[in-house]
């Protein structure tokens, strides 16, 4: 898809109040898309819409919307497709994190991220996408993953869970889709500075007094901005790329992985070691 101009199309960002999915909203808009868009922040939510209308765009419908509940993403959908017959660009995002081994990861703490994580993005696909197909006039897909979702540690047993089934989940949606014209890229960030390290839940020995406050302080020193993320996701839709990693960390991990999964396994012991988590 060529995204240097996106007059006359729309596309949809869940989780589009902070972060990634926000900066990703305007991003699009800049380049002339219409947005539609949702959050659990309703607050967060209002002013990304004012942000994006400030810009001249049109917000074709948003909401109060939680991605793990299939009666809110069904309504939703109908909410958009009643002003659009299909979006464009449909940018599954929203996500939470768990930070910790399995044995202290509850049923409570699984059956949340999973219902975000997983299957918010399936929810996304099964009520968007087959519109999509119907309209017959192509787009794509952007699931948010993470580098997680190919390089696994135990410090984040469930996270890892659900990034990688984002992952498989958009290889299989790539085959699928493409005799139908529809792209479909799996994101996978390294370390962004995004309100997600202040909302994860920590268990286990990650739990301990200051450990978020590390994560956050380690995440901003990285310095890489949910900003430049969303100038890499147009850049990942323009070039068609079904993975792709977005940062430094992100393109390392992902070639040991794929080159040398014996030094990928002994980094991430030798990372949770040294950081206790």
């Amino acid at each position: 898809m060529d995204t240097r101009s996106l007059e006359g199309k729309t596309a949809l960002v869940t989780g589009a109040a902070s972060g990634i999915g926000l900066e990703t909203a305007i991003a699009f808009a800049e380049r002339g898309a219409a947005l539609a868009l949702c959050d659990i922040d309703e607050s967060g939510l209002a002013a990304a819409v004012e942000r994006i209308e400030g810009l001249g765009r049109k917000v074709v419908a948003s909401g109060r919307v939680d991605v793990s509940k299939a009666d809110q993403m069904e309504a939703f959908a109908d909410s958009v497709h009643q002003r659009v017959e299909a979006v464009d660009i449909l940018m599954n995002n929203a996500g939470v994190a768990i930070g910790g081994p399995f044995l202290a990861t509850s049923l409570e703490d699984w059956n949340w991220i999973l219902g975000i994580n997983t299957l918010g993005v399936v929810h996304g696909c099964h009520f968007f996408i087959p519109k999509m197909v119907e309209r017959g006039q192509g787009g794509h897909v952007v699931n948010v993953a993470s580098a997680a979702g190919y390089a696994a540690t135990s410090a984040l047993a469930a996270y890892n869970t659900t990034k990688f089934s984002v992952v498989g989940l958009s290889e299989a949606l790539w085959e699928e889709l493409r005799p139908h014209s529809i792209g479909v890229t799996a994101v996978c960030p390294g370390l962004i500075d995004t309100p997600i390290t202040r909302n994860a839940r920590l268990v286990g020995r990650m739990d301990r007094p200051g450990r978020r406050e590390e994560m956050i302080r380690g995440y901003q020193r990285r310095g890489y901005p949910p900003s430049r993320v969303a100038r890499n996701i147009l850049k990942a839709i323009e070039k068609d790329r079904l993975i792709a990693p977005i940062s430094i960390e992100a393109w390392m991990l992902y070639y040991a992985k794929r080159f040398a999964p014996w030094l990928l396994r002994r980094l991430m012991l030798t990372t949770t070691k040294k950081t206790g988590g």
